[in-house]
């Protein structure tokens, strides 16, 4: 079903969570009813992002602290020694109880993502947003549908079944059924004139040895498949030995093998949230309590402001629509939530949407009582090996989004760590690494990274009349919308949505009017 969005325009002069500033906050916003994912894919690559069904666009050169896009290349991401600390201190806990002392260099102040919702629950809430169109409703959804089945009977018949199955592979697949191995890459350090775009070549000796290790882990891993079922640490009780001058993959670091009197079992299960699969229904009561606990204790909420129906906004909710492709993520695309469980009970919850070229982070929050396994950098390590592997069969989605990057937040700068790593352009919406950001920020806050003066935004919006608008129940051409339509207000309303979403989006997306 195609896109359905309801325009809300400028907010200005509102709280800031980052700088505490009461009015600097400015960003522009529209309801999502519905979503494609090829559409919000287009929207994050343009600065948008969304909070549960919110999806929103700081004005940069307006906003006291300005967001950056940020996004990092897990194929060529290499651990840094504080991330490393991180992963060996998880598995001195599970294989000894072990509790390390003391937060490693390095660390975020506040976990890994979490920030792209915190900031705006403050806007949503005093807005209440209020949306004419209050849902799609059933004969509206009905004239939508019997348009897309117009454009092709037979696609639509074949997407649903492959959905359907795809849930009920799913469902198998947490129930702990063995399942086909993962893949790794073992990524070496780039060396001169090596190609980042490209995966890195192996010798045939490292690549038997890869097969072997994997043979290994599958025997080992009976049922460990990430991205669709349990993921079970505890592997063969004799670590790979890594060669002395080759540094260890984060897949290594990751998965290495624990002893079989372990202390403690991690499992990590991506279940659907929306539409919400059996298995998220079935620990919903234990994921909120988990969320109720982590907003009181680490963002100090009184014990009523972490309502079911807040955790449901914002971290259920989600516009996307559930899409399956026979050569996309087993799992499908979407959002989910990826689940944490030690010895069996649920101690962290990272919020994510599955895109056609990214893994995009919304959230993430986890039982404050495990805050000495930095589970902020944990989970964003697990994240990156996780956009790796959907890779190996996905070969487009490559990237991994870690929200905003706010370099005048010393909070937030944390994000940079994850190298490489690109920030979004503002100006032109074209890929900067942040190694050629990082000057510029810090002599100002508002920046345009892309060096060439000539260059412009290359999907602007050029031709509004084209745009498409859903007004009594019809889609139409704005072109033919506005005849109908003759107020300014709503003229100018409609360009600035236009010039923010871009041209491909505003002739794809329905832009509701009432």
């Amino acid at each position: 079903m195609a896109s359905v969005v309801e325009y809300k325009g400028l907010k200005a002069g509102y709280h800031c969570g980052y700088c505490d500033s009461e009015e600097g906050k400015a960003s522009c916003g529209m309801w999502a009813h519905s979503m494609t994912v090829q559409d919000y894919q287009d929207l994050i690559d343009r600065g948008w992002r969304r909070s549960g069904k919110y999806v929103y666009k700081p004005v940069m050169n307006q906003t006291c602290c300005p967001q950056y896009t940020i996004r990092c290349r897990p194929l060529q991401f290499q651990p840094s020694k504080s991330h490393k600390k991180v992963l060996k201190k998880m598995l001195k806990f599970l294989a000894k109880g072990e509790i390390s002392k003391g937060n490693c260099e390095d660390e975020p102040m506040e976990p890994t993502a979490e920030d792209a919702v915190a900031g705006d629950f403050a806007l949503i809430n005093k807005l209440d947003i209020q949306c004419d169109l209050t849902a799609l409703s059933d004969d509206l959804r009905e004239s939508l549908e019997s348009e897309e089945k117009q454009k092709g009977k037979s696609s639509k018949r074949e997407d649903t079944n492959e959905l359907i199955q795809s849930q009920d592979i799913e469902e198998k697949l947490g129930s702990g059924e063995p399942s086909r191995s993962v893949k790794v890459h073992t990524v070496p350090k780039p060396g001169k004139g090596a190609d980042l775009s490209k995966p890195p070549c192996r010798k045939a000796k490292e690549i038997r040895k890869e097969r072997k290790r994997l043979k290994l882990m599958q025997q080992n891993r009976a049922g460990e498949l990430e991205g669709l079922q349990a993921q079970c640490e505890p592997l063969s009780s004799s670590p790979p030995k890594a060669k002395c001058n080759q540094p260890k993959s984060l897949e290594d670091l990751i998965f290495e093998s624990l002893p079989e009197n372990a202390s403690h079992k991690l499992e990590v299960r991506v279940v659907r949230s929306s539409p919400q699969s059996s298995q998220f229904k079935a620990t919903f009561q234990e994921s909120y309590q988990v969320y109720k606990r982590y907003q009181m204790v680490i963002h100090k909420d009184p014990p009523d402001k972490p309502t079911v129906s807040q955790f449901t906004r914002f971290l259920c909710s989600s516009p996307l629509e559930a899409e399956t492709s026979p050569n996309g993520p087993d799992c499908g695309y979407g959002s989910f939530h990826q689940q944490y469980w030690l010895d069996g009970k649920i101690i962290a919850v990272g919020v994510i949407d599955i895109l056609p070229h990214c893994v995009s982070s919304v959230y993430l929050y986890y039982d404050p009582d495990y805050s000495f396994l930095s589970l902020g950098v944990y989970s964003a390590l697990r994240e990156i090996a996780f956009t790796r592997h959907l890779h190996e069969k996905t070969s487009q989605l490559s990237y991994y989004y870690m929200g905003f990057y706010i370099h005048s937040c010393p909070k937030m700068k944390y994000k940079g760590q994850y190298r490489p790593s690109d920030l979004l352009c503002p100006e032109t919406y074209v890929w900067v690494p942040i190694e050629q950001c990082l000057p510029s920020l810090e002599n100002s806050k508002y920046c345009r990274f892309n060096q060439d003066s000539e260059a412009v935004d290359e999907g602007r919006s050029k031709e509004p009349d084209r745009l498409q608008v859903l007004y009594k129940k019809a889609i139409m051409p704005y072109g033919v919308y506005k005849k109908q339509q003759k107020d300014p207000r709503d003229e100018a309303a409609v360009l600035q949505y236009a010039a923010l979403v871009g041209q491909v989006c505003s002739e794809r997306m329905l832009l509701f009017r009432n």
